[in-house]
């Protein structure tokens, strides 16, 4: 679904990622929108200057580079409007800041990105805002806990690391009626495959170091917002002094325009390489809510468009030696934090330690992978070898 333009003509997606947050008559006809670098902002005179009729007033306020992007964001998200934030953590930081305070409970998916967990358990907490994890499959069992005070609940579907999928319409159907704020981190499917607003969520929040930059070169965060909770987020944002450099906007810009292209075959790869992996015989099973036989699927194919490169896998049990031999074999797939980029990553994983709703056992090693823009014939030849070596360094 696209949206229109001002002569009504709707666009899809592919397009919309091309054409939105451009004006290049503004610009003299430049293609893309200038960076901008500056903090002082000039007034022609001193009526303009004391009434704040100036489009600009400040360059941590915005500048016509963050403008751009968050313009093209915002019509992407179906939103109120967008802020960038520094980092995906600080975009999920600054959502809970805007609509939770001393006192106030939250709800929170017990499968979130960990350290966003951080934040509940560090600042919140010394904030005085109480935090209970959930069970993400707890769908419409959440109204069970809520309680007098809950002003907000956090959702992440699917999953970190273990991709569980959330019934995000079930969920905000009960906030909403609750006059409860929601919010989730959409990172994984961006709004090409997933728009929360849609569904009923208030605050959609990305890591725009992921997909939206895709170049593995750029820290962003986004959030996104619709109703009262925009005023929240816009005013929060503007009072902490958030700002993003306008190299980095620009980054963001560039990246948006390619990420519905990149998308569509990080989604293809990684959905061949989910189906490869499926009948290995040394994985026992794969997480990947967009294969038929994962739990989520039904959720996924009611709700998204998509997937992702992103998703796990579970091998059948091996000595720690004979993994380290897997992962040090890997040629084309690199081991690191992060993940959205044009490369292929993989890294070992286990929630044991830290999720307390639900329980994390697995029959072996657990292994997140992150299918890039390589040629997916040479990923499987690189992952074949690699577990080759782990075979023979199992004995």
């Amino acid at each position: 679904m696209g949206h229109e333009d001002d002569g009504g003509r709707v666009f899809a997606p592919h397009t919309e990622v091309v054409r939105l947050g451009r004006d290049p008559l503004r610009f003299d006809g430049f293609v893309n929108t200038p960076v901008v670098r500056g903090s002082t902002v000039l007034s022609p005179t001193y009526d303009d200057l004391v009434h704040h009729r100036g489009r600009y007033s400040y360059g941590r306020r915005g500048n016509p580079t963050t403008e751009a992007l968050e313009g093209a964001l915002q019509a992407l998200e179906g939103s109120d409007g967008v802020v960038l934030t520094p980092s995906g953590l600080s975009a999920c930081g600054l959502g809970l800041l805007s609509v939770l305070g001393a006192g106030d409970h939250l709800l929170m998916v017990d499968t979130v990105y960990k350290p966003t967990r951080l934040i509940c358990d560090t600042v919140l907490k010394r904030l005085g805002v109480a935090t209970t994890y959930y069970d993400p499959l707890v769908g419409a069992g959440i109204a069970d806990l809520i309680g007098p005070n809950t002003r907000a609940i956090f959702l992440e579907s699917p999953g970190s690391q273990s991709f569980e999928m959330q019934d995000v319409p079930a969920i905000t159907a009960i906030a909403r009626a609750r006059g409860i704020t929601t919010l989730i981190d959409n990172t994984w499917a961006t709004p090409l495959f997933f728009k929360p607003h849609a569904f009923g969520v208030d605050v959609s929040i990305q890591a725009g170091t992921k997909y939206i930059g895709g170049h593995a070169d750029l820290n962003l965060g986004t959030v996104s917002a619709v109703g009262p909770a925009w005023r929240k987020v816009h005013d929060t944002h503007g009072t902490l002094g958030i700002t993003i450099s306008p190299d980095d906007a620009a980054l963001g810009a560039r990246g948006l325009r390619t990420m519905a292209v990149r998308l569509e075959r990080h989604h293809a790869s990684g959905l061949e390489i989910a189906r490869w992996l499926e009948g290995r015989p040394e994985v026992s099973r794969v997480l990947h809510p967009a294969l038929p036989t994962d739990p989520g699927f039904a959720i996924w194919s009611r709700d998204f468009t998509g997937a992702s490169g992103l998703f796990s896998f579970i091998l059948k049990p091996v000595p720690e030696r004979a993994m380290a031999t897997f992962f040090d074999a890997l040629a084309l797939f690199g081991m690191g934090y992060s993940w959205g980029g044009y490369e292929s990553l993989a890294i070992p994983f286990d929630c044991a330690d830290y999720r307390t709703a639900t329980t994390w056992k697995v029959e072996g090693p657990a292994v997140r992978i992150h299918i890039g823009l390589e040629d997916v014939d040479d990923l499987k030849s690189d992952i074949d070898q690699a577990f080759a070596k782990m075979r023979a360094a199992a004995g």
